[in-house]
């Protein structure tokens, strides 16, 4: 069920009472639920179909394999590698599934005063290690909560993830091959293959702008969560840029090459990964000159504890623990306030730093819910520029891209 029924549609229907009648207990503070918004209890469709070879991941397509993590999987700090989303554009390579690095290179050429040509080894060897906690979250997150509805995966909240990633920063590597000043931006290319078998064709070769490629916190990674990547995450080597939609993050890397103007390579164009250059109605078809890339992600959070939908007595209910991350690509997260009801009132949670920049940031808070009813909880991060999450679906876009609404569970208290 969308959750794009209006409030006024679903009362009349005698929706709130129906609800309350299959649940047993009275929809607490019923009248506070704001215009367009449907009880999570009242649209769950169910479970979908489990990832094999994955913890309790959800798979959202299969050609090419894209499955996200449901949100109380992802309550660890550091994001395992068996509960880290997969999300491919093509199909995964056979050096990859070999698990050899046998005859790998990477070559860095284009606008650089000498061109290099790494194996693995060379460049674990020539290069200092670093271990970043970094979040990698997909640009189309949140994307099922657009309406009129998009096409494309329909990611919920779990298109998101931050391991423990060790590598080399590229701005190391690329110091080493001499930026050029005409160095404005990267283009990289992976070993993945098309959904046609066509060797000719370019899966996906996205790019950032120098600066962001020189940043500290961007990695050409070999290894999460203290092993080698795992074939689904890019084996042998694969850039992390957090910050920027994990499209930014090529796999299986073959190649950066330096370009002396925005890269123009495979889903860098058109409609891709790109947002209006202003506000538009919903469902307005955008023509794709107006379209800019994506960089800097927006702010978000995420409840991990308790899962959605829980149950729980009266006393349970008075000192309810609640949990989860926030980020931004921005930077620090300053704050982060929940709520149960419906937004009328805030409560400050307590916030922990992150390990590093771009790392997620654990918030936490106890709630006392006032008696027996449902409950949706809320949260609602900000960060450092001052950006807050919206409670709402941020404006439309054709792609279904940014969406940074406050995640909400929702608990019951029972007898």
């Amino acid at each position: 069920m969308s959750d794009s029924i209006s409030r006024r549609g679903f009362l009349k229907d005698g929706g709130l009472g129906a609800l309350a009648l299959a649940l047993g207990v009275e929809i607490r503070f019923a009248e506070w639920i704001p215009e367009g918004l449907v009880p999570l209890a009242y649209a769950d469709e169910g479970e979908a179909f489990v990832l094999q070879g994955k913890d309790g991941l959800k798979v959202l397509g299969d050609r090419p394999v894209n499955a996200e993590t449901p949100p109380h999987l992802l309550d660890d700090e550091v994001t395992p590698t068996s509960r880290l989303f997969v999300r491919n554009n093509g199909l995964v390579p056979d050096l990859a599934r070999d698990g050899t690095a046998d005859g790998w290179t990477l070559t860095v050429d284009g606008e650089v005063e000498k061109k290099l040509v790494l194996t693995l080894d060379e460049l674990k060897a020539k290069f200092r290690h670093h271990t970043l906690h970094l979040v990698l979250e997909c640009a189309g997150n949140g994307r099922s909560g657009f309406f009129p509805p998009v096409a494309g995966n329909q990611w919920t909240y779990g298109a998101v993830g931050c391991p423990l990633w060790t590598g080399v920063r590229l701005k190391d590597v690329l110091r080493a091959a001499g930026l050029k000043r005409t160095a404005v931006y990267t283009g990289y290319y992976g070993h993945d293959r098309h959904l046609s078998e066509d060797p000719e064709k370019v899966v996906i070769s996205r790019g950032t702008p120098i600066a962001k490629a020189l940043d500290d916190h961007t990695l050409l990674a070999f290894a999460m969560n203290g092993a080698p990547l795992t074939a689904a995450h890019g084996f042998p080597l694969r850039l992390v840029v957090p910050g920027y939609p994990a499209s930014a993050s090529g796999k299986w890397l073959k190649r950066i090459w330096i370009r002396d103007r925005v890269h123009d390579g495979a889903k860098m164009t058109g409609m891709s990964y790109r947002m209006p250059g202003h506000p538009v109605s919903p469902g307005t078809v955008v023509d794709p000159s107006q379209m800019e890339i994506i960089e800097t992600m927006p702010v978000k959070s995420l409840v991990t504890y308790p899962r959605s939908g829980l149950t729980v007595g009266e006393r349970e209910g008075r000192a309810l623990a609640v949990r989860g991350f926030a980020w931004s690509g921005a930077g620090k997260v300053s704050r982060v306030d929940v709520s149960f009801d419906f937004g009328r009132r805030w409560r400050q949670a307590r916030l922990k730093p992150a390990r590093n920049r771009y790392g997620w940031q654990r918030w936490e808070t106890t709630l006392d819910l006032p008696g027996k009813g449902y409950y949706e909880i809320w949260a609602r991060a900000q960060d450092r520029t001052g950006e807050m999450q919206p409670m709402v679906v941020p404006g439309w876009n054709p792609e279904g891209y940014l969406n940074n609404a406050m995640p909400r569970i929702s608990v019951t208290v029972g007898a």
